[in-house]
């Protein structure tokens, strides 16, 4: 079952521009370098200042646990860490597929 993440973080207003360029070199990496990601994806918020949303889709559980393991991770994720300006929510999603024994008419 695939596993979905939102990860909500607030920014240091002056690391703003800095926090986005590195995001998306890590988002790159992220991409490229982790198999079972299928998702990666930074999103600024239009209600609430400084704050940026980070949606991630995995193929499973064991996907997300290998997430983050990767060297090329850890280096591309080093010069994140100084603009955050607070710990990070993030909310653990369940994936919703059709069953392999269902037919849509049966879901309705």
């Amino acid at each position: 079952m695939a596993l979905g993440i939102v990860a909500t973080l607030q920014i240091k207003p002056d690391q703003i521009r800095h926090f986005e360029t590195h995001f998306l070199k890590l988002a790159e990496v992220v991409l490229t370098e982790e198999p079972g990601c299928r998702l990666y994806a930074l999103h600024r918020s239009r209600a609430a200042e400084n704050t940026y949303v980070v949606l991630e889709q995995y193929d499973d559980e064991a996907a997300f646990a290998l997430h983050g393991k990767y060297e090329a991770f850890k280096t591309a994720n080093v010069p994140l860490k100084d603009c955050l300006a607070g710990p990070p929510t993030v909310e653990l999603l369940d994936g919703v597929e059709a069953s392999s024994t269902s037919t849509t008419e049966e879901a309705l």
